[in-house]
This record gives structure tokens, C-alpha cells and sequence, in this order.
């Protein structure tokens, strides 16, 4: 027993001192967030996942959702770096009703079942830098990771919603003086194994160059290929959907004589066959016929504001107007694709709070386009509380009224461009240093296009939310 029980210290001792040494080897910290949000939804879809609750005989839906992450940061050494994140998202509760109606909303984890089923834990990121990599001067970031670019117009992390996006990607960066550059290859889908070509596949290359100190601000160039040969919405052998995205474009933001002001413009070229026939009520069809649709787009926006610091409540207003191209009959004619794809944008940032428009290929607008001419406004009342106000005024890019062959078949003749207004209400108050707490609500009020493409007739719906973010 004696001897069993200094073998036991022994061994302890030798635990502690290797742990001790794998600490101080690798600098390893924490951290997460706990995030949970209720809901009150009057625009999604209803049970049967076709129309909207726009429709006056259906009530909205609460819901709450929470997001936990848990992240740990490695400092191996001075040139090599790792982050993991774990995340769970879960919807309280469950539908019991889900083995009947498949429409199952919550966790799987509810009140009423055991929780040693629950596989809601997943790997968010998980990625290594190695600094000045091959002694070039350029880091590399590998493995799964946020790409956010800017003002996340073309990549963004979708972090409003609860499990936000995380891409597969390399990516490699050099800083020096005034600029930043950026090369970025994602893997966005991989096709079978079993297959021996890659036509399924996803690649995307970016290309990013940041300068600063330009106009009182900073002047980004870009350059993206979204190559993908079948299109996503291909499920059969690869022929004539090619989907080919090349985008360029610029973005400069800043501030010039106490304003703060935005500008951008995209340009997109490429193969658009199955952008063209995603939707089979557009006049495109099914694409029978077609050999080739030339993909040509553009979107451009900007934004003037200005916050008064020196006023009480410090008040801000700024105007902002957003364009994203769309197809008209011209396009149909001459065989072109005229809708503008915000890639792997975080559209919650843009357009409206709703997120009635968040669609990459058509924008919700079946094709048409989308202009939004919005007007924000906010206050501090007092020290940690802020209170934001936004109006939208969104139409679509393309008249309807004038382009029979681009519209749907189910918007009318003589129905104008006018999908309706958004007006979001929202308070924001820092609890502690590491607590968030906000609230708002919204309404749209929908005109006749936006009720005729979305098969509604409600002139109005409502949303609301609060939310408690706590970060440690």
C-alpha cells in the first residue's frame, strides 16, 4: 500500500511539473460569449414554408435563440499562433409536434427529453497563423476561419444571425507602412469523393489592397472569382449551368470636414446560367433553350452622416442610398444576366432589419434589382444608452411596369417599382463592460410588387427582439 501510494505522489508530481511546462511552452488563454435573443417574427414563412405571415390570418411566432462560444487562443511562440472555437446554437425548447409536422423549431433538448442526445456543439473556427511565413512578409492563416472584409459589403460573419458564417480558407496578408494586402483562396463547397472530376466544386479567390490616409480615410481595390462550373443549384450532370462570378470594384470611406462619408462601386462579369433560371416563375424559365447567359451587373452605394459630440445626447444623422443591379427585357434579349450577387455579404448590416432583402441572388426581388434610400438617427440619452432610429424606402431596380419579360409572372401589368418602407426602432444599453443588452422593433409596410411576388396580402407586418450579450 505504501509503496502503491508513493508511486501515486510520484506520478502527481510529474503531472504538475509537465502541465507547468506545457503552460509556459504555450501562452493559452479564454473566452466566450453567451448570447440569447427572443423573437417575434410576423414576416417569415408560415407551416408549410411557402408564403409569409405577411397573410392577415396568420399570428407571428416568438421564439428564443442563444448562442454559447467557448475560444481558446494559443500563443505557441513568436511565430506561431492558433484560435479554436467551439459554439452551440439552440432554439429553447421543442416543437412537440415536429414528429408529425416535421416542422420541429427547437433544440431536440426540451423539458420533456433527456439531455445525452444533445449534439448541438460544433467547431466554429479553427485555425493556425505562422508570422512572415517562409520568411516572406506575409502571414498565413489556415484553416476555418471568418472572412471579413470592410464594411462587410461582399464578405462578412453574418453575426446577427445566431450561428453566424465561417469559411474553409487560406489566406495570406502583408502589412507595411499605409496598406495592407490580401490574398484569400475559400473552399466554398467540395464536391463527392467518389467522383473523379471537380465540376461541384466552389472556389473562391480574393484579392484585397488597403490604403490608408487617403481623403481622410482608407481606399480599398478588390478582386474576386467565385468559380463554380455546375452551378449551385445544379443536381444533375454539369451542363450549361455555369455560374462564374468575377467582381471588381472599390470602396472608399472616411471623414472630410467633420463628415463621415462612404463610396463603392462593384462591377460583375462571368457566366449567370444558373443565376438566371434559379427561380422557375422568372420569364427566364427553366433555361430551355439557353446555351449561355453572360452575367452583367454592378452595384453601387454611398453614405454621408455626421455626429455631433458636442451637443447634448450627441446626436448622429446619416443618409445613405444603396443600388444593386437587376434584369430588364434588354438583358432577356441580348441574353444577359443583370442581377448583382453580394457574395457572402452580411445583409442585416443594409438592408433593413427585417431581412426581407437578404437574398445574394435576387435580393428577394425576383430578379428586379434593389434600391434602398435610408435615413438613421441616434441619440445617447445618458452615459451607456443609445437609441437608433432607421427608415428604409426600398424599390426595385428595374421597373416592372416596363419590362414584361423580366418580371415574374405573377406581378400584373401597370404595377410600379415600390416594394414598400422599413422603419427600425432600437435601444442599446452597456450594461457592464462585458454585458450588452438591447431591444427593437420594426415594421414594414408592404406595397402591391412586394405583396404580388411574395403571394401576400397583409399591408403590413412586425418584428421585435431583446437580446443579452455577455462576453467574458
Amino acid at each position: 500500500m505504501k509503496k502503491n501510494f508513493l508511486t501515486a505522489a510520484a506520478l502527481t508530481v510529474v503531472a504538475f511539473f509537465v502541465a507547468t511546462e506545457i503552460a509556459q511552452a504555450a501562452d493559452v488563454t479564454f473566452s466566450g460569449q453567451l448570447r440569447t435573443r427572443w423573437e417575434y417574427n410576423e414576416q417569415g414563412t408560415n407551416a408549410t414554408n411557402t408564403t409569409r405571415k405577411f397573410a392577415n390570418d396568420l399570428d407571428g411566432d416568438d421564439f428564443i435563440a442563444t448562442r454559447v462560444r467557448l475560444n481558446a487562443n494559443v500563443n505557441v511562440n513568436d511565430s506561431t499562433s492558433a484560435f479554436i472555437q467551439m459554439q452551440s446554437n439552440r432554439t429553447w425548447g421543442n416543437d412537440l409536434n415536429s414528429a408529425t409536422t416535421g416542422a420541429g423549431g427547437g433544440s431536440g433538448n426540451a423539458s420533456f427529453t433527456p439531455s445525452d442526445g444533445d449534439a448541438s456543439v460544433g467547431l466554429h473556427q479553427a485555425y493556425f497563423t505562422l508570422k512572415n511565413f517562409a520568411t516572406l512578409p506575409a502571414d498565413l492563416k489556415l484553416g476555418r476561419q471568418e472572412v471579413v472584409i470592410d464594411g462587410h459589403r461582399l464578405f462578412g460573419h453574418t453575426g446577427w444571425t445566431t450561428g453566424a458564417q465561417t469559411h474553409d480558407a487560406i489566406r495570406l496578408t502583408h502589412k507595411h507602412g499605409n496598406h495592407t494586402l490580401t490574398y484569400a483562396y475559400i473552399l466554398g463547397a467540395e464536391d463527392d469523393r467518389g467522383n473523379t472530376e471537380d465540376n461541384f466544386d466552389v472556389d473562391v479567390h480574393l484579392l484585397h489592397a488597403n490604403f490608408q490616409g487617403i481623403l481622410g480615410g482608407n481606399l480599398s481595390v478588390y478582386g474576386v472569382a467565385s468559380l463554380d462550373e455546375c452551378g449551385v443549384t445544379a443536381t444533375t450532370a454539369c451542363s450549361g449551368t455555369d455560374n462564374n462570378i468575377y467582381t471588381v470594384g472599390f470602396r472608399q470611406a472616411g471623414q472630410l470636414f467633420g463628415i463621415d462619408y462612404r463610396g463603392e462601386y462593384y462591377y460583375q462579369g462571368g457566366d449567370a446560367i444558373a443565376d438566371a433560371t434559379a427561380t422557375s416563375t422568372l420569364k427566364y424559365g427553366s433555361g430551355a433553350g439557353l446555351s449561355k447567359v453572360d452575367r452583367d451587373a454592378y452595384m453601387f452605394g454611398v453614405r454621408i452622416g455626421k455626429k455631433f459630440n458636442n451637443v447634448a445626447m450627441k446626436p448622429s444623422l446619416t443618409v445613405w442610398y444603396d443600388q444593386l443591379s437587376g434584369t430588364d427585357d434588354g438583358d432577356i434579349d441580348s441574353g444577359d444576366w443583370g442581377g448583382f450577387n453580394t457574395l457572402f455579404d452580411t445583409g442585416h448590416k443594409f438592408y433593413g432589419h427585417m431581412d426581407l432583402f437578404l437574398s445574394n441572388v435576387n435580393h428577394g426581388t425576383q430578379g428586379l434589382g434593389l434600391t434602398d434610400l435610408a435615413v438613421k438617427a441616434s441619440i445617447q440619452p445618458m452615459p451607456g444608452w443609445t437609441v437608433k432610429a432607421d427608415w428604409h424606402k426600398f424599390t426595385t431596380e428595374v421597373d416592372p411596369s416596363s419590362n414584361p419579360k423580366a418580371r415574374s409572372l405573377a406581378v400584373t401589368a401597370g404595377v410600379d417599382d415600390d416594394l414598400g418602407t422599413e422603419l427600425d426602432l432600437s435601444i442599446h444599453h452597456a450594461y457592464n463592460a462585458n454585458t450588452k443588452i438591447s431591444a427593437g422593433w420594426s415594421r414594414f409596410a408592404a406595397a402591391n410588387l412586394f405583396n404580388l411576388q411574395n403571394d401576400v396580402s397583409a399591408n403590413s407586418a412586425d418584428w421585435a427582439y431583446i437580446m443579452f450579450d455577455v462576453k467574458f
